[in-house]
């Protein structure tokens, strides 16, 4: 873990919900409202981008270069800026856009900070329901208007009491992939899909036990490490190591007994 000072941290966690509030501002007016939707997925299929996407991320970047300039930027909507910086911050505005074109309040702003390299802080929020999701080396809190609380994952020793999620294991994994979902699946006692980052959160809230994801990009697990880890759970790729950054595969998990489990199978489908 970088050396930073506890105020440093401080100042940083308290930048990064001002990054969170600047964001929910410029996405509130187009939820449930004229979204200006783009289709960017063009012969790939649909994928879909909205005006919320981008401002989010326009007043993200806009912020950062006004307090921060010397730091550096890595988006879903706008590319990189400055990536090999000291401090990087890496946000996907709007995680979920799919959700938030059919009106669920289950998409989320994702931003995390990584320093010389390592994730130090990250952030999960449903700025409809006012929550923000925080993680920071001395642990990990919900922030709620104001109101805050820590947050702790859950024990779950077992697969087959453990509650469990995917985004959409259809269109998300290739056959390989989709097999091995299915024999976790089956284990479980119960799965949600479609939460898409909001189930990562409720690992940190311990409500939710697992939560398997793939072809994932850099943005979609900004902030995903210091979160889960500060609330007590574990992140790893389908091999049982640590994270890639760049995403991929990844399993997030309250408690490592029952992430070894969903192992067994989702290692033959390692890539």
């Amino acid at each position: 873990m970088p050396a930073l000072s506890p105020e440093k941290i401080a100042e940083l966690d308290a930048f990064l919900l001002e990054l969170n509030a600047a964001a929910a501002a410029a996405i509130a007016p187009y939820f449930r409202a004229d979204h200006g939707l783009v289709d960017k997925g063009g012969a790939k299929g649909f994928d879909p981008v909205t005006e919320a996407d981008k401002g989010a991320e326009r007043a993200i970047r806009k912020l950062i270069a006004e307090r921060y300039p010397e730091h550096g930027v890595v988006g879903e909507e706008y590319g990189e800026d400055r990536a090999d910086a000291e401090f990087v911050w890496i946000t996907d505005p709007v995680d979920g856009t799919r959700a938030f074109i059919s009106g669920l309040p289950l998409w989320c702003t994702l931003i995390g900070l990584r320093v010389e390299g390592r994730q130090v802080l990250g952030s999960i929020a449903q700025p409809y329901l006012g929550e923000v999701y925080v993680g920071t080396p001395g642990g990990s809190r919900l922030v709620v208007r104001g109101e805050e609380r820590p947050l702790k994952v859950r024990p779950c020793p077992r697969l087959t009491d453990a509650i469990i999620s995917t985004t959409d294991p259809e269109a998300c994994f290739d056959g390989a992939e989709l097999g091995a979902w299915r024999q976790v699946r089956a284990a479980a006692r119960l799965a949600r899909l479609g939460c898409d980052a909001y189930a990562y959160a409720m690992v940190a809230a311990g409500t939710m036990d697992l939560v398997v994801e793939a072809g994932l990009a850099p943005w979609d697990v900004a902030g995903l490490v210091p979160l889960i880890e500060g609330a007590g759970g574990i992140v790893t790729d389908w091999r049982g190591q640590p994270m890639p950054e760049r995403g991929g595969q990844i399993a997030i998990a309250g408690d490592r007994a029952c992430l070894d489990e969903a192992l067994v199978a989702l290692k033959r489908s390692a890539k």
